[in-house]
């Protein structure tokens, strides 16, 4: 499976990300992505979002979003998920992004 991270994209994001499953972003990557999240929508790219340390903010951005790590308990994670309408929502874990994906 191909996963990729923000800086492995380079110059041409959308060449970069074919044949790819997944990108990985942080969430000061993503909001700098606005491009590049499009074109994941383009190339069927699965994004992933370690979103811990801050408090997630509502915007269009969560309709390109299929897997979010946030802060807090397992309540919050479900009542983000429910707000946000992302597949799947992990609160509270430390494990790696990588762990999570399918």
């Amino acid at each position: 499976m191909k996963v990729l991270t923000h800086a492995q994209l380079g110059e041409d994001p959308r060449l970069a990300m074919q044949g790819a499953r997944w990108l990985l972003l942080t969430k000061e990557e993503m909001e700098q992505s606005t491009t590049t999240l499009m074109f994941t929508e383009l190339e069927d790219v699965l994004v992933g979002v370690d979103h811990r340390g801050s408090v997630p903010d509502g915007g269009w951005w969560q309709r390109t979003v299929h897997l979010i790590l946030i802060d807090g308990t397992q309540e919050d994670g479900e009542e983000f998920r429910k707000q946000s309408g992302i597949t799947k929502v992990i609160a509270g874990s430390n494990l790696n992004i990588q762990d999570y994906l399918w």
